[in-house]
């Protein structure tokens, strides 16, 4: 595996945190979107990875391990002194061990994987206004006004923000408890992005899949790819923090892809073609 990633703080009340460790045979990367503070992001960012390690359900059922380390941290915020409790993060997690790639998302951050050129999306944005995320808040009691839930949040799950969740046990439309995505890596799966709504705000998963490896195919860094990842962001005016982690499944560089001559003139990219057979794919 190669991997890194590049931060850009752009503002004051938002906060932006991403780990990358190797453990065990495995290997760990995240990205916490945090607001109201930084108390919850680093304390996130510093025991998630502890408390999977130290579940129960580690390593024989990585889902249920993952599960409880989120709840978990939630509940350590809410009973913590020294942590201000009415902060709170967003937080996406993969998990790699040998070809088996586990993503854990609570929140708008997002994972894509690079297939052969075409972006397989392997989370769900969890903003309240998401159909199935408005249907879950709306049966818990909540609202969502004008795209926030509650009139406070512009996310749907997260990880703190007690001050929406009320008194520790009760029932709340805002959940710390991620929805997960298991893939086992072929040939075909090239590198994987995850990144925070501030890049997917000004740029489609397609845009970036083929972005990361137009440039890895010119100089196989992925370093590299991460900071450009963010100045491209930058450049179309996003209003949001930035981070961004590009991790490579081989260290060769992505193969030149074969594209088959037709006797009839294309009018369509290599990106439009890749979106057509994700959609096509998709309704499979």
């Amino acid at each position: 595996l190669k991997k890194n990633h590049a931060l850009h703080m752009n503002g004051v009340s938002w906060f932006l945190s991403a780990v990358i460790i190797c453990f065990m045979g495995g290997f760990f990367c995240g990205v916490f979107d945090g607001h109201g503070g930084t108390d919850a992001v680093c304390f996130v960012r510093k025991n998630l990875l502890k408390f999977i390690i130290e579940d129960g359900h580690f390593p024989n059922s990585m889902e249920k391990a993952i599960r409880s380390a989120f709840v978990k941290a939630d509940h350590a915020i809410a009973d913590s002194h020294s942590l201000d409790r009415n902060s709170g993060t967003t937080a996406l997690t993969a998990l790699i061990f040998g070809r088996t790639l586990l993503v854990a998302n609570a929140g708008d951050c997002r994972a894509v994987l690079g297939k052969r050129g075409r972006a397989v999306e392997l989370s769900k944005d969890h903003k309240p206004s998401c159909k199935s995320e408005k249907l879950r808040i709306e049966n818990l009691g909540g609202i969502v006004f004008d795209g926030y839930l509650n009139g406070q949040l512009s996310v749907a799950r997260a990880i703190g923000d007690w001050h929406v969740k009320g008194s520790k046990g009760s029932i709340s439309p805002l959940t710390p408890e991620p929805e997960f995505q298991e893939v086992r890596l072929t040939e075909e799966d090239e590198f994987l992005i995850i990144g925070c709504d501030g890049l997917w705000d000004v740029m489609t998963s397609q845009c970036a899949v083929s972005m990361v490896r137009k440039e890895l195919m010119a100089h196989n860094d992925p370093e590299r790819c991460s900071r450009e990842l963010v100045q491209e962001a930058l450049r179309r005016d996003t209003c949001d923090n930035l981070t961004a982690v590009v991790v490579c499944f081989s260290a060769d560089p992505p193969p030149q892809i074969e594209v088959p001559r037709f006797r009839v003139r294309r009018s369509i990219s290599m990106e439009g073609l890749h979106m057509l057979k994700g959609a096509l794919d998709s309704n499979a």
